[in-house]
C-alpha cells in the first residue's frame, strides 16, 4: 500500500491567497510518486518541471491539446512550451507563488497521460 494517496485519483481542490506552499519534508514525501519530475526554484517559488520526448511535433502537439484539456476539467492550469519532438510543463501554483499539492496532482495526471501515448520518443 502506497504511503500516501495515489495523486491521479485526487482531485484538485480551490486554492486560496492564504493557502501555504508545501513544506521540504512533504514536497519529498510526493516527489517519490513522481520521479521523473524535477523540483526547481525561480523568481516565483519553487516548481515541478518536467520535459516530455515526442518522435514528432504533431505528437507533441496532441500532447499539448490531451494537457490543455485535463488543465480545464483540473481547474488548474500549468506553463507548456510545445515545440518539436518535445513538450515541456511547469507546475506551480501562481496564487501562491510556489508548490501546492494541486500541482503535484496534475503532474501526476500528466505522467499518466503520456504513458498513453503509443510510440512516444
Amino acid at each position: 500500500m502506497p504511503e500516501t494517496p495515489l495523486l491521479v485519483e485526487e482531485a484538485c481542490e480551490a486554492c486560496r491567497a492564504d493557502s501555504v506552499t508545501l513544506d521540504l519534508p512533504e514536497i519529498e514525501k510526493l516527489c517519490r510518486q513522481i520521479p521523473c519530475w524535477s523540483v526547481v526554484k525561480s523568481d516565483g517559488g519553487q516548481q515541478l518541471v518536467r520535459e516530455f520526448r515526442f518522435k514528432d511535433f504533431s505528437q507533441a502537439l496532441m500532447f499539448t491539446n490531451l494537457i490543455g484539456e485535463m488543465a480545464e476539467k483540473q481547474n488548474h492550469h500549468p506553463d507548456i512550451l510545445t515545440r518539436w519532438g518535445a513538450v515541456e510543463l511547469i507546475w506551480y501554483t501562481h496564487r501562491i507563488s510556489g508548490l501546492h499539492r494541486n500541482d503535484f496532482r496534475c503532474a501526476a495526471r500528466c505522467d499518466q497521460l503520456y504513458s498513453s501515448i503509443p510510440n512516444t520518443s
